[in-house]
């Protein structure tokens, strides 16, 4: 019997491969930029000497913040999640998904075929 999962995988690991390398760009880039624009806008707050801006932009700046660990750990959980769903299955299935997702992830699953 063949395996379609993993004959799909093996078909388009460049692609899950191209992925990969995007949602790691992602997961630096965008934090970086948040925190980067935050520090801006609270550096013309704190400048400016108004304190309704300070606390304004402190209120941007502790958003952006938030946004930019979800932004780095969002993936992370997903990868954890689909570990997991790797785990539950049980059949032939379960070599040819691992396939999949360690070509996004650049970690290699356990499959023992």
């Amino acid at each position: 019997m063949s395996d379609p999962v993993g004959i799909f995988c093996d078909n388009t690991q460049s692609l899950f491969s191209l992925l990969g390398v995007a949602v790691t760009a992602i997961k630096i880039a965008i934090p970086i930029i948040l925190i980067v624009f935050g520090m801006l806008d609270m550096g013309k707050a704190v400048t400016s000497g108004k304190d309704d801006e300070i606390k304004k932009e402190l209120k941007s700046f502790l958003t952006r913040a938030i946004a930019a660990v979800l932004v780095f750990f969002v993936p992370t959980i997903v990868g954890l999640l689909m570990q997991m769903v790797n785990q539950s299955l049980t059949d032939a299935n379960a070599c040819g998904y691992s396939r999949c997702v360690s070509s996004i992830t650049g970690v290699s699953g356990k499959c023992s075929n």
